[in-house]
């Protein structure tokens, strides 16, 4: 090798040598810049919330013996003195007696409901020789023997310890009215087996399930 050549090799290889490390250090940067650049991407966000709030609704059911005065008779100590026709107090055999009981959905109710006689307790010495059949009939007619007719929703003495009947729908009040009345037509009747001085008490137990 000539003097010459030895100076150009002498020359060449650190130069070499400072090329590679400046490629590495660009690259170095450009791995630097390109991690930069995805931390910072960012995504927009928004929120939409609901609820909702819920209230119960009113029901009551309520009678009245007379077709106009109502109250309500949640009980049996409570329950509502039936006005029956003449001589229910000195009945005879094979005689029928007869009242009226209204029953209607209180102003404030919210919805219809569903009546049906639910329950029937009986006492005295007469039970076995009363028997009784409940009519549906229109709110102002008389509960008598020309209007008790049809099938009957209930039927029984007043010796059952039972009760069933057929459902009545009663419609939703229209607000602020109560509802509209429904007239049960009650006839009690004697058998010929009835004793002198034998006397009963029942007692009817009506309710209204919401529809």
């Amino acid at each position: 090798m000539s003097a010459d050549d030895a100076a150009d090799r002498a020359v060449t290889t650190p130069r070499r040598r400072w090329r590679g490390r400046k490629v590495r250090a660009i690259l170095a940067g450009g791995l630097v810049l390109g991690i930069g650049a995805a931390i910072t991407l960012a995504a927009w966000t928004d929120d939409e919330f609901a609820k909702g709030t819920f209230t119960a609704g009113q029901f009551n059911l309520q009678g009245a013996t007379d077709g106009s005065t109502y109250a309500d008779h949640n009980s049996s100590a409570g329950a509502a003195a039936l006005s029956f026709s003449t001589g229910f107090n000195n009945m005879s055999p094979n005689q029928t007696v007869y009242a009226g009981f209204w029953l209607r959905l209180a102003a404030g109710t919210t919805s219809g409901a569903n009546l049906q006689l639910a329950g029937y307790s009986g006492t005295g010495t007469a039970t076995a020789q009363l028997t009784y059949t409940i009519y549906t009939i229109a709110a102002a007619a008389t509960c008598n023997a020309s209007t008790a007719t049809g099938t009957p929703i209930a039927t029984g003495t007043l010796s059952d310890t039972t009760a069933t009947s057929t459902v009545v729908a009663l419609a939703a009040p229209v607000s602020p009215a109560a509802g509209a009345a429904q007239q049960l037509c009650f006839a009690v009747t004697s058998s010929a087996a009835l004793a002198q001085s034998s006397s009963a008490t029942g007692t009817w137990q009506f309710t209204a399930t919401s529809s």
